[in-house]
């Protein structure tokens, strides 16, 4: 099965160990005693992360250490701002459309008070 990033970061496990793991480099046996599951559901999550491309393994001695690579969490970010625009966009016409019916509302009471 093919892998990418964006089901890298569909589990909110996976998101967590990537926060974990963004500070500071660990051993497979840290980064499991930060989570209330097995070691092996947590060597899952990193094999997924290996594959993905957004951690890698280095051995040293009998430890295997995770480091993360953030720089393919760009993927994820590009895509995320496609509908960012979109949605602010969406929003400016919404404020535009809320401001003009404002200012009709003030110029009706305003005329409405002048004729009393």
């Amino acid at each position: 099965m093919r892998r990418d990033v964006f089901q890298a970061v569909s589990d909110p496990t996976r998101r967590e160990i990537i926060h974990l793991l963004a500070n500071k480099k660990l051993n497979l046996n840290a980064v499991a005693e930060n989570f209330p599951i097995s070691r092996p559901a947590i060597s899952k999550h990193i094999k997924i992360l290996t594959e993905c491309g957004l951690i890698v393994i280095e051995q040293r001695g009998r430890d295997r250490f995770c480091e993360v690579k953030l720089d393919k969490l760009g993927e994820v970010s590009k895509w995320v701002d496609q509908y960012r625009k979109f949605w602010e966009a969406k929003l400016d016409s919404l404020e535009n459309y809320l401001t003009e019916l404002q200012t009709k509302s003030n110029i009706h009471q305003h005329g409405s008070k002048q004729k009393k």
